[in-house]
């Protein structure tokens, strides 16, 4: 089985990005709120997240579930299990995480697991795992 990968990106405008996904590109949109929108690509997960004065030159964040996302960041979806395995060795070889592994969402629609951390050119990566898979796109 293949694992859809995860990417978001910044927009300067929400809706037409938006409006674009989804009229032109016809991806089905998921969870959204007032500056993110998540998107079925292609059967991975694309969000883009609305940002003013976009400074490729400096990291940027969007306030997710508590925590500083970094924006963009990439990664790829994960097995619940494969997603335990991975943080663990990570723990190992002492990566220092962005955010912490953590469970988000617990008990809701779209429960799952996440951590962020910077490859060594400071790219931002996220690798999680949803408790039931089948809700990647729910809404």
């Amino acid at each position: 089985m293949l694992h859809p990968f995860h990417l978001a990106i910044p927009v300067a405008n929400l809706e037409t990005c938006r409006a674009f996904y989804r009229d032109v590109l016809n991806c089905t949109e998921g969870r959204s709120a007032e500056l993110w929108v998540d998107f079925n690509f292609f059967g991975h997960q694309l969000v883009i997240h609305q940002k003013d004065g976009i400074d490729t030159k400096r990291a940027i964040t969007n306030p997710v579930d508590g925590h500083d996302v970094p924006v963009p960041h990439f990664g790829v979806v994960l097995s619940w299990e494969n997603w335990h395995e991975l943080k663990e060795h990570l723990k190992v070889k002492n990566v220092r995480f962005i955010i912490e592994p953590t469970i988000r969402f617990k008990g809701k629609v779209g429960e799952q697991a996440t951590m962020f951390f910077y490859d060594p050119e400071n790219n931002a990566l996220e690798f999680k795992a949803f408790k039931d898979i089948n809700q990647l796109f729910a809404s």
